[in-house]
């Protein structure tokens, strides 16, 4: 039988639980209170415990961007590397002619861009013309969103700079 005895009970164990919780946040946030305290006249400096020294840097050209010479990448490919790096994306394209979440990649090197026919491409990918060239192919896999803004592509991209040249290698084997 149910009383209402028990509820009260509950209530008050639950809302104690809950004050309890309130009060040891309050008392350890002062306990350890990291900052200044808001006390005092605020025209003092507050003193740290320590600093990290940070060397200047001269700006921009201080540091050096490496131009990566791509001929030399693709020259230097491994099928074997590219064959790893296609496990990433084979969740979303094939390479047997049949479309899945993304259109087919079979001759997608210096292919047309947005050009399998029966694929859905994104607006993204219709406005942007051109071939997916080697090179093209290099950015895009990057950084897809940064090369093509809007794309419904959701992968995040492969930074390595020799497992974009050897994927694209491997793709240039499978037309």
């Amino acid at each position: 039988m149910f009383n209402t005895m028990t509820l009260t009970k509950a209530a008050g164990a639950f809302i104690g639980a809950l004050l309890f919780l309130m009060l040891a946040n309050w008392g350890a946030s002062e306990l350890y209170h990291v900052g200044p305290s808001g006390h005092g006249d605020g025209e003092h400096e507050i003193t740290q415990a320590y600093t990290i020294p940070v060397p200047e840097s001269e700006g921009a050209d201080a540091a050096e961007v490496e131009e990566v010479d791509f001929e030399v990448l693709l020259a230097s490919a491994d099928l074997a590397q590219g064959e790893r790096e296609w496990a990433k994306c084979r969740s979303c394209h094939q390479l047997n002619g049949n479309d899945g979440v993304g259109p087919h990649l079979n001759g997608v090197v210096n292919r047309d861009k947005a050009s399998v026919a029966g694929f859905s491409y994104s607006s993204a990918a219709l406005d942007m013309p051109g071939v997916w060239t080697p090179e093209n192919l290099f950015a895009f896999i990057e950084n897809p969103r940064g090369y093509m803004p809007g794309t419904a592509m959701s992968f995040a991209g492969i930074r390595d700079d020799q497992a974009r040249a050897s994927l694209i290698a491997f793709l240039e084997q499978n037309p």
